[in-house]
């Protein structure tokens, strides 16, 4: 099956299935994934893996939108409102669900590097699922904006969280290997400051040409170049997708006249839905069911630490930061979504743990006979 019919058939019939459960009272996204579930190995077989690889470029077309969108709310009256609630809920729940899932898988494996490693990738968050929801609602308010803001930034704590455990985990299980503070520190801040520096320069350079733009077809066409050359300069000095495209839109709202940013913003909404819902498809069709039953009791121990780490955390972080009371009563339940950038850091453990062998392996049957450090 050739790339175009493939990412076709996947917009298409996402959009229909997730009118369907739209009808339902279901979020749309919903639907997009059930789609994908479908048509992947799990039932039909239509798109298996090889097909997948060769579309991987809808994944990062989507993040790019995606980042975007979750950049423009990040305008300057915005952090002067609820900054400080924002990194506090971001500190808290990252934490949180790092220490929380770290401690229970030290005391189930009896491994620390598994624990560390694995408690890493549980405080990243899905931007995703989360934006697609709120703007299929069109959420507004301050709790839509603490949310698109923290699922935005705690990525990157999450990439700061892994590169220390990383660390100390190959540590603990290499032949005399020592904790090297550079690529501790030096390496995820590089990553982060570097896609936040690529970022604003590429938002300034699009303010200023928006200026003598009035057609909403100019200001797709400027909007969409921004996103993918933002998102290849990210993929070429491998800097962060979603950090770059996020401090474009945020410095492109702050530089740029209200009415020209709205308009842009709307303009690249319009063009990232079906993106979006190719992508939920694609994401969807990668999901083999027959691996759920292997997982056993100790996914069941991930995934329900993880939940409550980010839930107390995040909850605990809007109580002390004194944020409105919407934020402080909801925000623990809209961190629970988690994909996209966690799967990245999972396939990053199976190329940095892989030169490891037998001890970089659980003994643990949930991983058959597979480790859990290996590339998929």
């Amino acid at each position: 099956m050739n790339t175009l019919l493939i990412v076709g058939l996947a917009i298409a019939l996402s959009f229909g299935a997730g009118w369907l459960v739209h009808k339902l009272k279901f979020p749309m996204v919903t639907g997009y994934v059930m789609m994908g579930v479908i048509l992947g190995s799990s039932v039909l077989g239509l798109f298996n893996v090889r097909a997948l690889d060769q579309v991987s470029i809808v994944g990062d077309l989507a993040l790019g939108v995606i980042a975007f969108s979750i950049g423009g709310e990040l305008r300057r009256d915005v952090f002067k409102q609820l900054g400080k609630s924002i990194f506090c809920i971001v500190l808290m729940e990252t934490f949180g669900a790092f220490i929380l899932v770290a401690t229970a898988m030290f005391f189930i494996t009896h491994q620390i590097h598994i624990a560390l490693i694995l408690g890493a990738v549980s405080a990243a968050t899905a931007p995703a699922a989360t934006v697609a929801v709120l703007r299929q609602y069109r959420a507004k308010g301050p709790l839509t904006t603490t949310i698109l803001a923290v699922v935005g930034i705690d990525d990157a704590m999450a990439l700061i969280i892994y590169a220390f455990a990383s660390s100390i985990a190959k540590a603990f299980i290499g032949d005399g290997e020592r904790l090297v503070l550079s690529g501790m520190v030096l390496t995820p801040l590089i990553e982060i400051f570097g896609a936040i520096g690529v970022g604003l320069l590429m938002g300034s350079i699009v303010s200023l040409l928006s200026r003598g733009m009035r057609d909403q077809a100019q200001l797709l066409t400027l909007a969409a170049g921004a996103v993918l050359i933002s998102s290849g300069i990210a993929v070429r000095f491998h800097l962060s997708e979603l950090l770059t495209n996020m401090a474009l839109a945020m410095a492109f709202v702050n530089l740029a006249p209200p009415r020209r940013s709205k308009q842009v913003l709307d303009v690249v909404q319009l063009m990232g839905f079906p993106i979006i819902a190719g992508f939920f498809c694609l994401a969807g069709a990668r999901l083999d069911i027959g691996l759920l039953p292997k997982i056993g009791w100790i996914g069941l121990v991930y995934a329900s630490t993880r939940m409550a780490g980010k839930f107390l955390g995040a909850s605990a972080g809007a109580f002390l930061s004194k944020a409105p009371k919407s934020v402080r009563k909801y925000i623990g339940f809209s961190l629970w979504p988690q994909i996209g950038v966690a799967l990245a850091l999972a396939i990053t453990v199976g190329k940095d743990f892989a030169r490891y062998g037998e001890r970089g392996q659980s003994p643990w049957p949930f991983w058959s006979s597979t480790s859990c450090f290996s590339p998929p």
